[in-house]
């Protein structure tokens, strides 16, 4: 009986798997063996696609006459840094007591990519083929994912979008880089002052920049409103309340062009005259008063851009940070798998939820976190979470939300201080969904001063509920008990009348956070987080890329971010390539496209359409691009080119 060889994307995980799997024996250089297995690793990528010069030694030189650059077939090697442990694996794999192969990647499609190729490369043929898939490291589930792991011919499909993804980054890097730096670069090194300017473009990349640059701009064009609002003071012996003026239908000044909004004057002379008015009024009367109770559920469970997002605000961390953190905790089985979408649970997991709550309350170390699980227990929130918004198979692909596992404690005590802090950030948001709603009670109060009418709001939170586990940052405004004593009707005395001078504001730049969630919404940014997750489609980037394209935009010095604040900006360099790309191929600067060509690969990856059909859509696109930008090469005016951009 032959040997089977599990093979893991790093070091660190295949050696788990031999822990977990009983694989003990002979430690070899580069992989472990036992009496029936074998455990090995690559080191993330050990092969990668060729550089053009490897098809033909003249494509090293950039000429316009050998562009579109598409190659019948393409070439991959062997990454020189890492050559000895591919023929570790290239060993292992091709011997002939091994007849079954588990590959125990990460599970998504580059972990896919990362075997495929090297698979490819060697050549393998006659072994049995399977795909291991887990959601976390811990025992139970690597013994499950080996135990019901599927023929690798299985995700062929997700194997044939990970090529794909490849050859469209490696086609439009190639061909678009080399046209418009052959086009444009000496224009913008000239007035950007730099001797050599090499002009890089990405299909995702590009658009990010667009996304970045067209803020700034509508930043920097921002002209402030100024405008005038009216608060009024309303009492009744010890009750006293202040309403703030709003038009509304039946007003003289309803659509008035002398209004900015309908709670504000364009002009302090107006906002005057009309305070003047209403100063000979004698007094007031309660046109209405509203009392309202709202519920407020949980939020969703994090996936890796809400994730992001929040440490970018709370701690002030790169999503890079984020994702090498969250990484960390994987890898130690203390949370599931981060490289995730979905912000829900599976019906599977979500029917054996009570291992992870028991988990956290015998091991976990964070005494809050633990008081948080036994708080559920006593008072008897309900864990049966099958019919709620938090367990929905419809809105998973690979992966769940991300969760504390309940295990992985053993070396808690030597966490960092930031992986305790993001560990307790994900717990919280796990239990709070097992917690009761909030509730709130809201009170609107419209008083009415000769026809023209103000408004009054309150709200107070009357049982916290979920918000206990979340600690919010801020609190809701107290309610004024007096006010639930109105009926309509009431007449009150008038006291102060109050301009106050507001001006507009401009939109905010983005964090490296929100440029995450941006990036997940096509380039929205969404603040609402129902909102967000309604339209929610195929983005820009993947879970698993997006931290990393910010990152290689900052080092190309693109754009800039600021450590302290996580605040990003264009740079110069980055808006002269933001107007090159927009002169030649705008589109490429359009998120919704960009978009389109990731739910492409979705697609391909879920078998609705084949790899062909999406390769001869991308080869037919760039053809096209590149034809389009040679015509404009006698068209290129720097001056006029660059006028936008400001130094």
């Amino acid at each position: 009986m032959g040997k089977a060889l599990f093979i893991a994307e790093k070091p660190s995980v295949a050696k788990e798997f031999a822990k977990i799997l009983k694989i003990s024996g002979k430690q070899g250089d580069g992989f472990i063996e036992g009496e029936k297995a074998i455990a090995t690793w690559c080191v993330g990528h050990l092969v990668n696609m060729s550089y053009p010069e490897k098809y033909d030694e003249n494509l090293k030189f950039w000429r316009l006459d050998t562009l579109p650059f598409l190659p019948t077939e393409y070439k991959y090697e062997v990454i020189k840094n890492v050559e000895k442990q591919f023929n570790i694996v290239k060993s292992l794999l091709t011997r002939d007591d091994v007849d079954t192969i588990y590959v125990c990647t990460d599970s998504g499609r580059e972990g896919e990519y990362i075997y495929r190729l090297v698979d490819s490369m060697i050549g393998i043929e006659g072994k049995a083929k399977k795909r291991v898939w887990i959601d976390s490291q811990t025992e139970e589930e690597i013994l499950r994912g080996v135990k019901e792991a599927k023929d690798l011919s299985s995700y062929d499909s997700l194997a044939d979008a990970a090529y794909l993804r490849a050859k469209e980054d490696y086609l439009i890097g190639i061909n678009f880089s080399r046209i418009l730096t052959l086009l444009y670069g000496r224009a913008v090194g000239i007035f950007g002052k730099e001797d050599k300017v090499v002009i890089s473009v990405g299909r995702v990349m590009t658009c990010v920049l667009g996304i970045l640059v067209d803020r700034e701009r509508e930043i920097r064009n921002f002209v402030k409103t100024k405008f005038y609002k009216i608060n009024a003071e309303f009492s009744d012996g010890a009750l006293k309340y202040t309403g703030e003026y709003k038009v509304m239908e039946g007003s003289k000044y309803f659509n008035s062009p002398l209004l900015y909004n309908d709670s504000g004057f364009l002009k302090e002379d107006d906002a005057k005259d009309f305070i003047s008015n209403l100063q000979k009024v004698e007094f007031a009367t309660v046109d209405s008063v509203t009392k309202k109770q709202q519920k407020e559920n949980a939020p969703l469970l994090f996936n890796l851009a809400e994730l992001q997002n929040e440490c970018s605000k709370r701690f002030k961390i790169s999503p890079d940070d984020t994702l090498n953190v969250v990484q960390s905790l994987y890898e130690k089985k203390i949370v599931t798998y981060p490289r995730t979408d979905a912000r829900v649970l599976s019906t599977a997991i979500a029917k054996e939820i009570t291992k992870n709550l028991n988990g956290l309350l015998k091991n976990c170390p964070n005494v809050e976190v633990k008081q948080g699980v036994q708080k559920i227990l006593d008072e008897k929130y309900s864990t049966n979470l099958l019919k709620s918004k938090y367990v929905n198979d419809a809105k998973i692909t690979d992966h769940y939300a991300i969760i504390p596992t309940g295990q992985g404690f053993e070396n808690y005590n030597k966490l960092s201080e930031l992986e305790k802090n993001i560990f307790e950030v994900i717990a919280r948001r796990f239990l709070a969904i097992f917690y009761p709603q909030a509730v709130f009670n809201k009170l609107a109060v419209v008083t009415d001063i000769d026809g023209e009418k103000f408004i009054t709001n309150t709200k107070v939170c009357a049982e916290q509920g979920y918000l206990q586990i979340l600690k919010p940052d801020t609190e809701e405004k107290e309610e004024n008990v007096e006010l639930n004593g109105l009926r309509k009707g009431k007449k009150l005395s008038i006291g102060n009348l109050q301009l106050k001078e507001g001006e507009t504001t401009p939109p905010s730049r983005f964090t490296t956070g929100s440029m995450i969630l941006a990036m997940e919404n096509a380039g929205k940014l969404i603040e609402d987080e129902e909102l967000r997750e309604q339209i929610k489609g195929a983005g820009i980037g993947t879970s698993a890329t997006r931290a990393e394209i910010i990152k290689k935009l900052e080092k190309i010095g693109y754009i800039v971010c600021n450590n302290k604040t996580q605040v990003m900006t264009p740079s110069l360099k980055g808006e002269l390539i933001y107007e090159v790309v927009k002169d030649a191929m705008p589109d490429m600067l359009n998120p919704e496209l960009t978009a389109s060509w990731e739910k492409g690969l979705n697609m391909v990856a879920n078998g609705d359409i084949g790899k062909d059909v999406f390769m001869e859509k991308l080869e037919t696109y760039i053809k096209n691009k590149v034809d389009r930008a040679k015509e404009k090469k006698a068209y290129i005016n720097p001056p006029k080119l660059f006028m936008n951009v400001q130094k």
